[in-house]
């Protein structure tokens, strides 16, 4: 199926596309951190530093990462529906969390004939007043193409 892009408010960039897959198949892999590699279409997640768990709302995880060079970054739920709607905060590590950090990334389910529609949404509303502009004006479009990438591998693993 095709992704579309979803029209984006101020600070937001969402894409969607329709998995014919059920949604509790994808919400499986949403909420486990040890598989955020394999579907992370930018190449920047690395690995869990937390160990394959299932995500509830309020657990944080962190994440190995890699832009060019190595980082961690701390990931906390903050939005939770059970095969609905998952969504965390990523911040960044001292002293790096003063200035980058703070954004949202949530991926919302809506069952549909044959399948479900995702949506993934990179939400910078609560980013760092330090780094806001610069991410959207230096990131909205490579993350727009990460984000439809990530959702051709979602699609990839659940129909496989």
């Amino acid at each position: 199926m095709s992704s579309a892009v979803a029209p984006q408010g101020a600070g937001t960039v969402s894409v969607d596309r329709v998995i014919l897959a059920p949604p509790e198949r994808i919400f499986d892999l949403l909420a486990d951190p040890d598989r955020h590699a394999e579907i992370d279409g930018g190449g920047t997640v690395q690995r869990s530093r937390s160990g394959s768990r299932r995500l509830k709302l309020g657990d944080s995880f962190g994440m190995d990462m890699k832009m060019g060079v190595g980082y961690s970054t701390r990931n906390v739920v903050v939005e939770f529906e059970e095969n609905r709607r998952i969504a965390w905060k990523t911040l960044a590590a001292a002293p790096f969390d003063k200035f980058v950090t703070g954004r949202i990334w949530r991926y919302e389910l809506t069952p549909v004939e044959g399948g479900t529609r995702v949506r993934e949404t990179w939400d910078t509303t609560e980013e760092s007043i330090f780094s806001r502009h610069a991410v959207r004006l230096l990131m909205t479009e490579t993350t727009r193409q990460n984000m439809t990438k990530t959702l051709e591998r979602i699609n990839e693993i659940v129909t496989a």
